[in-house]
């Protein structure tokens, strides 16, 4: 079938396209060139004076995973404020903070976003997280696996194994987790939180392995690097949340030894210690550094005022934050001692001094960093806010005058001690399609998404151009995944499948040998039950394609 969208302003940064009026055509999922005049059109849509962009890309969302269930499970009460208006195809489906895996699927459609990425996938558990984004429908989905807290891990690097077999132990970590990339989150910290420290800043040794988390960035990051795969190590830094952390940031970024590393919801890494409350924000130094490392790219991890509910790997934080709970309650928990999590319910609040002053300090590194192609757009889904505030989050960044107006209605000693007020860049429709589409594609490898060329995948997104960007990105007149129209004016109108996402670098297939012998004598699974194949990922994930993405030669 041959699908026309007539006379669009297309907006497509990966091929330098600016508001470029031209017509557009999918058949069979892909966009492609003009046909020939012979040829008929099945289904043509009107897009003129309408703005067209590839489908939005997140690529660091909580959607699938244990922490994710239990999220969902803590906060029914909060998740029940909220319904999910009923549409064609789905009927009073659950939101608030943490929605259902059907919830999610259809609003980040009808919001425009076509493919999410589960940034925290431990390895013994993913086939509960592949089976659970399968049931998130019509997105593309892909999980980050979670190292840097393993025993197998921290064992090797505490008696001196060399670089090729910890590159051989993270492939093989990629395959049988059926993962897009490596996460780390607070490099051995959640490990020395069951040795009873709780706190492991970067060049602290382990407690019982006398490992540092520098060294455990070193080795993941290069990796990562030396295997091609295309995403960076995505790093989870030590101490989010505490006041001088950002001394702790730019270690990590000296960690990397030059390795390309991608900073996590950098806003929670951003603090000085300035003041007489002794929490300022660090954004101007922290945004410096990555202006000055090509090898750095971020997301924010933007506070939005309101509720959530907190849902993080990174244990020890999550015991600190249990007191700040609200309503009080919380699940502090170890996994497979590999890993651990926490989840916290929690209110973000204006008119609260540290609140306002993060919320701050997310949208200065929004407006200090540079390039767009090396910043990204997320609120670390739930933990800074939900994902459905991005329409609004946009408009603070387009909006300095909105920005501002906002910015004098929050607790007034934050509001002071921000640099916010001296900013003045207001982002381009142009900017937001990259951070959105074009770069997140580019960061992950995913070469026939985020853009409009022919042969991408056919995820385009229509909207009606409005003076007030919250608005125009909240309900996109039109939402095609794969070619087919999904959503349209904000309502889910058909359910499809979209596809898994993952990568296969090489690796000597030696190292099985070592972990068959390690998991018989310290897991509870056998290695052959371990990793998870092709057919049975197809089941699981319900997906439209398995796409297996190149690894890049070093």
């Amino acid at each position: 079938m041959l699908v026309k969208l007539t006379a669009a302003r297309v907006i497509d940064p990966a091929h330098d396209v600016n508001d470029v009026v031209r017509d557009l055509y999918a058949r069979d999922g892909r966009i492609v060139a003009a046909p020939g005049a012979s040829e008929r059109v099945d289904r043509e849509y009107d897009a003129a004076g309408m703005i067209a962009m590839a489908g939005a890309i997140d690529l660091h969302t909580h959607i699938g995973g244990g922490k994710v269930n239990l999220a969902r499970a803590l906060v029914p009460d909060l998740n029940r404020r909220e319904i999910l208006r009923a549409t064609a195809v789905a009927s009073a489906c659950a939101g608030g903070p943490a929605p259902s895996t059907l919830a999610a699927g259809y609003r980040y459609a009808a919001m425009g976003y076509t493919a999410c990425f589960e940034p925290a996938m431990l390895p013994s558990n993913a086939r509960q997280a592949h089976m659970e984004m399968g049931d998130t429908p019509i997105v593309d989905r892909g999980a980050y696996a979670l190292l840097g807290n393993d025993d197998f891990l921290l064992r090797s690097l505490a008696v001196g194994a060399d670089q090729r077999a910890i590159n051989d132990y993270v492939a093989w970590t990629l395959h049988a987790a059926q993962a897009l990339g490596i996460k780390v989150v607070n490099a051995g910290g959640i490990s020395a939180f069951k040795f009873n420290a709780r706190t492991l800043d970067v060049d602290e040794p382990h407690p019982h392995y006398r490992v540092s988390p520098r060294r455990v960035i070193a080795s993941l990051a290069r990796a990562v690097h030396e295997l091609g795969v295309p995403h960076p190590l995505h790093v989870h830094a030590s101490n989010l949340g505490v006041p001088g952390n950002a001394d702790s940031t730019l270690a990590t970024i000296a960690a990397a030894e030059g390795f390309p590393i991608h900073l996590t919801h950098l806003q929670f890494h951003s603090y000085g210690t300035e003041g007489e409350r002794k929490f300022s924000s660090a954004a101007l130094r922290i945004a410096e550094a990555v202006n000055a490392a090509p090898n750095v790219s971020l997301d924010v991890g933007q506070v939005i005022f309101g509720q959530t509910v907190t849902a993080s790997g990174d244990s020890p934080l999550q015991y600190r934050n249990a007191r700040h709970a609200s309503p009080r309650k919380s699940v502090i928990m170890d996994i497979e001692c590999d890993a651990g999590c926490g989840v916290v319910p929690f209110r973000y609040r204006d008119r609260d001094f540290v609140n306002a002053l993060q919320w701050a300090i997310g949208l200065e590194l929004f407006l200090l960093v540079r390039d767009p192609w090396r910043i990204f757009l997320t609120t670390d889904h739930p933990n800074g806010g939900p994902f459905t505030s991005y329409p609004h989050l946009i408009k603070l960044l387009m909006r300095r005058e909105f920005r501002n107006e906002k910015l004098a209605a929050i607790h007034p000693e934050a509001a002071a001690m921000s640099a916010l007020k001296d900013i003045a860049r207001e982002y381009s429709l142009y900017e937001i399609a990259i951070m959105t589409r074009a770069a997140p594609a580019r960061i992950l490898g995913l070469a026939d998404r985020g853009h409009l060329g022919a042969g991408a995948a056919a995820d385009i997104v229509v909207y009606a151009p409005h003076d007030d960007p919250e608005i125009m990105f909240a309900a996109p007149r039109y939402v095609f995944k794969d070619g087919e129209l999904v959503a349209e004016r904000g309502e889910v109108k058909q359910v499809t499948r979209g596809s898994v996402h993952t990568v296969k670098p090489e690796f000597d297939r030696g190292i099985e040998r070592q972990l068959a012998g390690y998991f018989a004598r310290y897991q509870t699974m056998s290695l052959e039950s371990f990793g998870i194949g092709a057919d049975e990922l197809a089941e699981l994930s319900l997906a439209r394609e398995l796409i297996t993405h190149a690894c890049r030669s070093r």
